[in-house]
């Protein structure tokens, strides 16, 4: 493991549909990871990819680790756990937010494709050679690098075995661009201009850059073998006003968004329009039922062994938090 000063050094961005159509030559991969206090699930997240196995013979990765300034540390169990992850560069920055760690972590990969994952993702053995397999056959098949792939994301709440936790259908996701595992043509990624680092606060930087992949033709390719498990802890009342501050800031992001992104489909996404405030309204009685009024049913549901379902019911009042909160942003900012 290295600790490596940040880069600014970018590599040239000829056209992509010219560049390396057929995927035959040695490929080096670029896992890019943001992190921030997250030190027991980043364990289990970079104990599974040192495990990788079944790339092509001359093929190789890398952990482009980016610490936003954890205070838990994370940075001095690195340098202590350094000789057990030989794959490992850390790079550290004061905390900005995913947005800006992620172009860091770009900025300092040596590879030519970028994985994005987040830092609570446990993956398994085989996780870079599915996406390798899958980028490859979509490069022979486009004669172009225009794509990336997109894998599962399995969500879990259990810490000692992750990878344990079935499919479910909720794990769907029907976004065109998230970074919670994804793979792409680090040409690519750079033509379209990294993330945007006005996205400081919670929420929407992934699907932002996800627009502009769209308009450059950029194909997305499902890769449900490349599996990922995303753990997040069980629900506990204690988590509830994080959650709301969360909403709020996703609304603010969600702005900004809009702003760059001006269409019907962002306001959907976001959304910004007024059927969503009309069908959060309505489901939850026009505001009677709220994170307060749940709480006693909540509480009981964690009692009885059901965060997940205590989850799903405390989305209908987050749900209406988010979309009056970007309302209100909206009428200040004089945006209909």
């Amino acid at each position: 493991m290295g600790i490596s000063p940040p880069s600014g050094a970018a590599r040239s961005t000829e056209s992509i549909s010219d560049h390396g159509g057929t995927g035959v030559a040695p490929v080096l991969f670029s896992v890019v990871i943001p992190t921030y206090n997250r030190l027991p699930i980043l364990r289990k997240c970079l104990n599974g990819l040192e495990a990788q196995r079944g790339l092509g013979p001359a093929d190789d990765f890398e952990v482009v680790l980016v610490d936003d300034g954890s205070t838990d540390g994370t940075v001095e169990w690195l340098q202590q756990e350094a000789e057990a992850y030989p794959h490992v560069r850390l790079v550290c920055q004061e905390h900005g937010g995913p947005a800006l760690g992620r172009n860091l972590g770009v900025s300092s990969a040596r590879g030519e494709v970028i994985v994005f994952i987040d830092s609570d993702l446990v993956v398994l053995p085989d996780f870079l050679s599915q996406h390798s397999q899958s980028l490859r056959q979509a490069w022979q098949r486009q004669g172009n690098r225009l794509c990336f792939t997109y894998g599962a994301v399995i969500n879990t709440h259990n810490f000692e075995n992750p990878t344990a936790e079935p499919h479910k259908l909720s794990d769907h996701s029907w976004a065109y661009f998230a970074t919670g595992n994804v793979a792409i043509d680090r040409q690519l990624l750079e033509q379209s201009g990294l993330f945007d680092s006005a996205f400081r606060l919670y929420g929407w930087e992934d699907l932002e850059l996800g627009e502009r992949l769209r308009r450059l033709g950029v194909q997305l390719v499902r890769c449900p073998g490349a599996k990922g498990y995303h753990w997040h802890p069980p629900l506990s009342l204690d988590q509830v006003p994080d959650l709301v501050q969360k909403e709020q800031e996703r609304a603010r992001m969600g702005l900004v968004f809009y702003r760059k992104h001006p269409t019907r489909r962002v306001r959907f996404i976001i959304q910004f329009t007024i059927w969503h405030r009309l069908l959060w309204e309505l489901l939850t009685l026009g505001g009677l039922i709220n994170e307060r009024s749940l709480r006693p049913l909540l509480a009981w549901l964690i009692r009885s062994g059901r965060p997940g379902l205590a989850m799903e019911l405390l989305r209908l009042p987050l749900n209406r938090i988010g979309v009056r909160a970007l309302q209100q942003q909206a009428q200040l900012a004089e945006l209909g």
